[in-house]
């Protein structure tokens, strides 16, 4: 067998740590103990612990099974009329004269839009409030944009740190971009008020920066409308934005990937062009399932209403185990100011690892919980166990 000089294409790569919230999937699953309770990976689930189709989506995806005549290709742009509809909801009146294109998931919406940034500005310099979604930070790093960060959240008040915010947007220069959370910040639950959203657009418009908006859980806020009120303000008065919308959540999409970006601009054939031409080469043509049972729903009035109902109900129950957690332990109480699926509770990683190993309750080392994993039933159990940590 002849030997080759050359060590293997792979030989330089270095095992990459797991990620840490993946990693508790397979920790929780080897816990025998049955009243375990899994607050970490951010998916929905109901009152039974299932994270079920929904009901609107089960009878479009039969509409769809009828009555689709192909599964040719679709182009770059992805299904038209979910592009179109999709801007509707989450932009309203705004959605007039944006361009759009499907991608997969909210995830390829933002490297979309990040890839787009990079060609069009390589020196521009991205401001991150953190702690923010992980996956941010990671795309920016993997494009070569430079990043600045400032504090989003105050662990003392549970609230936006506003200064730190008002403090970046004035030292940002004109061109910078500014990656705001829509709605539902992940992972506080801390979110702009109406009356910080105006102090914003002010800045943004004054200083010239751009917007860049991730909307991933329109809806499980307060409503469709006041969760993207803020963003829609901010777009009106801006002449450039993109926003990075995902349907994961509010529809139920996770594992069929349904997202889009939405580009205002004054320069729209260029910037369709170029986001086509990055589309085809990232992932050619997007998926086409879960966009096109999303665009039935949103076309077909008793669908839709029924799609509604059945996120009312989400976001009621989300924001029901917010209030019970609240009102049940002085330490809680700031959860009762924040909205969406997640909070970052007053732990330290070791007393997450306490929670864990004495009390059988899963979730990130930072503290952040996914509320879903609770029922009005399990909130007293979960208050007890963190009640036992803080005092011990």
């Amino acid at each position: 067998m002849i030997q080759s000089a050359n060590p293997g294409l792979f030989s330089a790569l270095t095992p990459q740590a797991p990620d840490p919230l993946l990693s508790l999937i397979g920790l929780f699953k080897a816990d025998e103990r049955a009243h375990k309770l899994d607050l970490g990976v951010g998916i929905y689930r109901d009152e039974t612990g299932a994270t079920p189709v929904m009901r609107a989506m089960k009878a479009a995806e039969r509409k769809l099974v009828e009555e689709q005549p192909s599964k040719s290709y679709l182009g770059p742009e992805g299904d038209v009329g979910f592009v179109r509809l999709s801007a509707e909801l989450a932009m309203g009146e705004q959605a007039e004269g944006l361009i759009g294109v499907q991608t997969p998931g909210g995830t390829g919406a933002l490297r979309l839009a990040i890839a787009l940034i990079r060609l069009a500005r390589p020196d521009a310099t991205v401001w991150l409030g953190t702690p923010s979604w992980p996956i941010h930070a990671n795309i920016l790093d993997s494009v070569g944009l430079k990043t600045r960060t400032y504090r989003h959240y105050d662990p003392a008040t549970g609230a936006v740190d506003f200064s730190a915010l008002t403090t970046a947007l004035n030292e940002a220069q004109a061109g910078d971009v500014v990656l705001l959370h829509a709605c539902c910040h992940n992972p506080s639950g801390a979110d702009l008020s109406a009356e910080q959203w105006a102090e914003v657009t002010r800045l943004v418009t004054t200083r010239g920066l751009f917007p860049l908006i991730d909307m991933a859980y329109q809806g499980l806020g307060d409503s469709l409308d006041q969760d993207a009120a803020g963003a829609r303000q901010l777009v009106a008065a801006v002449p450039e934005a993109l926003i990075a919308y995902s349907c994961d959540k509010n529809f139920g999409l996770y594992r069929d990937r349904v997202g889009a970006l939405f580009a205002k601009t004054a320069h729209a054939e260029a910037t369709e062009s170029n986001l086509h031409g990055l589309a085809r080469v990232f992932w050619s043509m997007p998926p086409d399932h879960g966009a096109a049972a999303a665009r039935i729903i949103l076309e077909t009035p008793e669908l839709r209403a029924q799609w509604l109902d059945e996120l009312d109900h989400m976001r009621e129950r989300l924001n029901g185990v917010r209030q019970a957690l609240a009102e049940a332990h002085p330490a809680l109480a700031p959860l009762a100011i924040q909205r969406g699926m997640f909070s970052i509770l007053p732990l330290s990683p070791e007393q997450v690892g306490v929670m864990r190993r004495d009390h059988a309750i899963y979730m990130a080392g930072s503290g952040r919980i996914n509320l879903a994993g609770l029922t009005l039933e399990t909130v007293p159990q979960f208050v007890s166990a963190f009640t036992a940590v803080l005092s011990s």
